[in-house]
C-alpha cells in the first residue's frame, strides 16, 4: 500500500502494519496495509468476571484531542519515568551483549536512570519461540540472570509491585533491507533523527531506544505486572495513558464506537485483527470476519460497546505470568515447541472448546484432538489464577494519535523525513525526538554548508555545500550538495545526490548518486567492506532473496546469514575505525 498524507493513527479505517510479531494500526505515516485473509477467523471471546465481588471497571476516558493533548503525551515520554526492569529478546548472544551495554550506558536518556537492564537471546530451534512462549523464556532467562548478576529476584520484584518491561526485537527485517544489514542485523539498532549521549560521545538514537522511552509512560500504571512490546513501533495514545490491573491480561487497542453493518464494510475493518469491549469492559478478539459472521461469534460477550484494531502489546499480571511458567515448563526447557500469545494464550483462555478447535483446525495450527487437548490445558491455568480479576481486557489508545512504525524502508524515509515538516505530526515528532524547534539550525555539532530552513544536522561536521530539504545525522562530509535526502552516519570527502538514502557509509572520495538510490556499508573484521544497493522504491522483502542487477556483491539475505555469523559488536568497531580514519583525512 502507498503512505497516505495524513500522519494521525487512522480511525479505525486506516492502514494495518503487518510487522512480523504483532498485527497493530499504523498511522497513515507508515503505511503499510496488511493483506486481507480469504479465511474467516473467530472470536476470543472473554467470560464475564470470574466473581461477583470483582469490580466493574470504569469506561475508558473521553479521548483527548488536539494538538496541545498530543503534546502533553510526548512530554511524559522524557525517560525520567519507565519499568524498574528491561527485558530485551534478541536472536544472537552477541546483539544481547551490545543492549546490555547499550541501555546501561542510555539510561535516563530512554530507560530510566535506575532501571534493571537484562538483555538475553532467544536460543531456540527452528524458527523461533513464538511471542508467547517468547515471552515466557525471556522472562525465565533474565529472572535467572538477574539472580546471578545483580541479586535481584524479579518475581518477588513483581509481587512487591515493581514493573518489568520486555520487548521483542527477533526477526530479519526483510522490508527494511538494506538497512539492517547495515547493523550487521542488529535491527533495532537502526538510528532515528536524534541524538544521545553514548560513552561522552554524540550518537543516533536507536529505534529499540526511543521505543523504550514511549513505552515507559505506561510502568507507574502497571504495578505488579509484565508489559510486552515490539521494538520497532512508537506511538502517542490520543486517549492518554491508561492504567492495567482489572484483568490478568489486557492489550492495547485503538478503539470507537461500535460502528454499524455499512461503516463496518466503508471502513474495511473485516481486513483486521479487532478488539471488542462490552459494558462491563471484558473485551473479545474478532480476527477479519465479516460484519454479520462479528455479531454471531461475539453474542457471548454481550452489548458491545467499543471496537477497533489492536496493537498487539500486552501486559500480564505476575500470577499470570507465574502460572504460565509453571505450566510450560517442559516446553521452556525444551527449546523447541513454539506458541504465540494470541493464538496459544489468549483464544483457548476465553474461547469455547469447540469454537477454539474449529478455528485452530481450520488454521492448520492443530488436529482437532491437539487443539482440544491444548485448550483444556489453557482452561487449567485459568483455574489457577485469583478470581479477584477479569481474564483478558483491553487499554484504550484512541484513534487520533500518532503512530511511527519502522518495519519498512519507505516508513523509516517518511517518518525521518517528517522531522523536517511544518505541521502538527512534525512538531509532535520533532517533540519526542528532542530536535529544536529552530529548523535550518546544525545542533551537536559544526556545518558550513547552505543549510535550508527545512533540513536538519545532528552531531555533524559538514565543511561546505549546499544542503537542502535533508536530514544528517552523525555525518562527517567535506562538501555535501544535497535535496531531499537521509544521510545517517556518513563519512565521504563529497557527498551529491537528490533523494539518496546514504546509511553507514566510510567512502574515501567523491560520491555522486543517482536519484533515489539507496547506498549502504556492511563492516565485518578481516573482510574488504560489502557496499549494498538498492532504491527508496524497492520493498527489501520482494527482493530480499535475490542479487540486485545494481552491483550489489550477494543478496541481503546472504548478508544476513553473514550476520549471524559475526559479532556485533566487533563489527561496530570495524565501522568506527573505518569512518574515523577517513574523517581525519577530511
Amino acid at each position: 500500500a502507498s503512505a497516505s498524507t495524513s500522519h494521525h493513527i487512522s480511525s479505525m479505517g486506516g492502514c494495518v502494519s503487518s510487522t512480523a510479531s504483532a498485527s497493530p494500526p499504523t498511522s497513515h505515516v507508515s503505511g503499510a496495509a496488511s493483506g486481507a485473509s480469504s479465511k474467516p477467523s473467530a472470536v476470543a471471546a472473554v467470560p464475564a468476571k470470574q466473581a461477583a465481588a470483582s469490580a466493574v471497571p470504569a469506561p475508558p476516558p473521553a479521548p483527548l484531542t488536539g494538538e496541545a493533548s498530543l503534546l502533553e503525551e510526548i512530554a511524559k515520554m522524557n525517560g525520567s519515568q519507565g519499568f524498574d526492569v528491561i527485558i530485551v529478546c534478541t536472536s544472537q548472544e552477541a546483539q544481547a551483549t551490545y543492549w546490555q551495554k547499550r541501555l546501561e550506558t542510555t539510561r535516563g536518556q530512554a530507560a530510566k536512570k535506575d532501571a534493571i537492564i537484562l538483555a538475553v537471546d532467544e536460543d531456540w530451534a527452528g524458527d523461533g519461540a513464538g511471542n508467547g512462549l517468547g515471552t515466557l523464556y525471556a522472562f525465565h532467562k533474565a529472572c535467572k540472570v538477574a539472580k546471578e548478576t545483580k541479586n535481584v529476584d524479579i518475581q518477588k520484584l513483581l509481587a512487591d509491585g515493581g514493573s518489568v518491561g520486555m520487548y521483542h526485537t527477533a526477526g530479519k527485517g526483510t522490508r527494511l533491507a538494506p538497512l539492517p544489514g547495515a547493523e550487521n542485523n542488529n535491527k533495532p539498532g537502526v538510528k532515528l533523527p536524534s541524538i544521545v549521549t553514548v560513552d561522552g560521545k554524540k550518537q543516533g538514537l536507536t529505534i529499540l531506544e526511543a521505543v523504550v522511552q514511549q513505552t515507559g509512560v505506561y510502568a507507574p500504571l502497571r504495578s505488579g505486572r509484565v508489559s510486552v512490546f515490539w521494538g520497532d513501533q512508537v506511538f502517542v495514545p490520543s486517549a492518554g495513558h491508561n492504567p492495567s490491573g482489572s484483568h490478568h491480561a489486557d492489550i492495547l487497542a485503538q478503539l470507537g464506537p461500535m460502528p454499524s453493518a455499512d461503516d463496518w464494510k466503508a471502513k474495511g475493518l473485516d481486513t483486521y485483527g479487532l478488539i471488542a469491549v462490552n459494558d462491563e469492559g471484558d473485551a473479545a478478539q474478532v480476527e477479519k470476519v465479516s460484519y454479520d459472521m462479528a455479531m454471531e461469534l461475539l453474542k457471548g460477550l454481550g452489548s458491545v460497546k467499543l471496537v477497533g484494531p489492536s496493537l498487539g502489546s500486552f501486559s500480564m499480571s505476575s500470577d499470570l505470568i507465574t502460572v504460565l511458567l509453571e505450566e510450560f515448563a517442559a516446553e521452556l526447557a525444551g527449546h523447541e515447541a513454539k506458541m504465540d500469545s494470541d493464538p496459544h494464550f489468549w483464544m483457548p483462555l476465553t474461547l469455547a472448546k469447540d469454537a477454539y478447535a474449529n478455528i485452530m483446525v481450520s488454521k492448520e495450527e492443530f488436529t482437532e484432538e491437539e487443539a482440544k487437548a491444548h485448550w483444556d490445558r489453557m482452561q487449567g491455568v485459568k483455574a489457577k489464577l485469583p478470581t479477584e480479576k477479569g481474564v483478558f481486557g483491553a487499554i484504550p489508545v484512541g484513534t487520533e494519535g500518532y503512530w511511527w512504525d519502522y518495519g519498512k524502508l519507505s516508513l523509516f524515509i517518511t517518518n525521518t523525513q517528517l522531522a523536517t515538516e511544518q505541521s502538527a505530526a512534525g512538531r509532535a515528532y520533532r517533540k519526542f525526538l528532542n530536535i529544536p524547534e529552530s529548523l535550518g539550525n546544525a545542533f551537536g555539532g559544526s556545518v558550513s554548508a547552505e543549510l535550508s530552513a527545512d533540513s536538519l544536522a545532528m552531531a555533524c561536521n559538514i565543511k561546505g555545500g549546499s544542503i537542502k530539504g535533508s536530514v544528517l545525522n552523525n555525518c562527517t562530509i567535506g562538501t555535501c550538495d544535497v535535496e531531499g535526502c537521509i544521510l545517517v552516519n556518513v563519512t565521504a570527502k563529497s557527498v551529491k545526490g537528490k533523494g539518496v538514502v546514504l546509511y553507514n557509509v566510510a567512502h574515501d572520495g567523491d560520491l555522486v548518486l543517482e536519484d533515489g538510490e539507496v547506498v549502504t556499508n556492511v563492516f565485518i573484521p578481516g573482510q574488504e567492506k560489502l557496499v549494498m544497493k538498492s532504491t527508496t522504491s524497492t520493498d527489501g522483502g520482494k527482493v530480499f532473496k535475490k542479487q540486485m542487477d545494481n552491483g550489489n556483491p550477494m543478496s541481503f539475505q546472504d548478508v544476513y546469514k553473514l550476520g549471524k555469523t559475526t559479532d556485533v559488536n566487533e563489527c561496530y568497531a570495524e565501522a568506527e575505525a573505518a569512518h574515523a580514519k577517513i574523517a581525519a583525512s577530511i
